[in-house]
């Protein structure tokens, strides 16, 4: 009786995993991957900038989007589905020419990769609202989107100081 049960319940799982929807599977893994670049640009950030804004941009960078990749990871886990752990070539490319710049033009960069990265996050985030065919991914996406909005507006923000500071330099 315990074997059966047993089989049935890894039956179930295996069902479930084969259930996610690629392209939400896709999504799932396009976000993971954004989000591991978000946390490590933002510490860079942090670390780097030598504006206030920036420096705390990048520092909100790496509390939502620990937070947001814990959130996916648990979606994911308990789907089946695997979640890369490392940056994709392009976001290292990115994080190693950031690592090289230095003071405002550190700022500009990254600040401009911020913006540029947020405005495409949002859209992704809101496509994938009405196109998510699994709940648990659905809710994900709600939860997160807002927040995602909100770095946008911080972004531009920042953008504009940077901008206004640069200009006040030259």
């Amino acid at each position: 009786m315990k074997l059966t049960m047993l089989c049935a319940a890894l039956s179930l799982s295996a069902v479930a995993v084969w259930a996610v929807d690629r392209a939400d599977t896709e999504f799932m893994h396009k976000a993971a991957q954004g989000g591991l670049a978000e946390v490590k640009m933002g510490q860079l950030a942090a670390d780097k900038g030598s504006n206030q804004a920036v420096k705390d941009f990048g520092q909100q960078m790496v509390t939502d989007h620990s937070k947001a990749n814990d959130d996916l990871k648990n979606v994911a886990s308990g789907k089946g589905v695997t979640l890369p752990d490392t940056l994709d070539a392009k976001d290292q490319a990115t994080y190693d020419r950031l690592s090289k710049l230095y003071g405002s033009a550190f700022d500009r960069a990254y600040i401009n990769a911020m913006v540029r990265d947020h405005e495409t996050d949002v859209t992704e985030f809101r496509k994938e609202a009405s196109a998510a065919k699994d709940s648990d991914l659905k809710s994900f996406v709600g939860r997160t989107l807002p927040t995602l909005e909100h770095h946008l507006q911080m972004a531009k923000k920042a953008q504009r100081e940077v901008g206004a500071s640069s200009a006040k330099t030259r």
